[in-house]
């Protein structure tokens, strides 16, 4: 009997991840390296930077810094400028919230995840939110998940996660979570074989819950 749902937010709840990936790849080209999206997709599933290439040409650690601010700053213009609602999302929290307790388990920073529902109400769904900070390790070790049953007092066994990408299904598992997986265009190719369900959109959670 699943009584938790254990929410990812980038990609799930918002999509915000082209964006961030867009930041990034603007940013980091200020210091020579040319961001591909398959390299920064294969990385993220391993919990890698994409700082790390500029590392491995020599850049120097301040010159590092000062481009991930100038990221950080340009991620929040977008999104307060693009359109990051994902259809359906709170109309599938409202139903699931009579049923189940939920949170958010995001590696989004606390600023970004303010910044984002300062005017949506999904975050009215939740008993609390664990982001970046808020746990030892970030995805995809089992850490943030872990942290979030300890919350909720419970047993992997009677919780559920909704993802989209292999660096958080790769968390759910090792936090011995089942892991359903929602389709998402951007992690298209990562390898999410061992979720154990695969729904197209989210307005398909319900029913797939029902049937449990």
């Amino acid at each position: 009997m699943k009584s938790f749902i254990l929410w990812d937010h980038d990609g799930v709840l918002v999509e915000t991840e082209p964006w961030y990936f867009e930041a990034t790849r603007q940013c980091i080209r200020e210091l020579g390296v040319e961001l591909q999206q398959q390299q920064y997709l294969r990385d993220m599933a391993l919990g890698r930077s994409a700082w790390e290439q500029a590392a491995a040409l020599g850049v120097s650690v301040e010159a590092i810094a000062r481009q991930k601010e100038a990221r950080n700053q340009l991620y929040q213009r977008f999104l307060l400028e693009q359109d990051i609602s994902i259809p359906g999302v709170e109309t599938v929290l409202q139903t699931l919230a009579e049923a189940y307790a939920m949170a958010i388990v995001t590696t989004a920073k606390r600023s970004d995840f303010e910044l984002i529902h300062a005017e949506r109400q999904i975050v009215a769904h939740m008993e609390f939110v664990l982001a970046s900070g808020d746990y030892a390790r970030a995805k995809p070790a089992p850490d943030p998940y872990l942290e979030a049953l300890r919350r909720f007092q419970a047993a992997p066994d009677q919780a559920i996660v909704v993802e989209d990408s292999e660096r958080g299904l790769r968390s759910a598992l090792a936090a011995g979570i089942d892991c359903v997986v929602v389709a998402n265009a951007f992690v298209a190719g990562q390898d999410l074989s061992q979720a154990t369900f695969q729904i197209e959109t989210l307005e398909d959670l319900p029913g797939l819950l029902a049937s449990l």
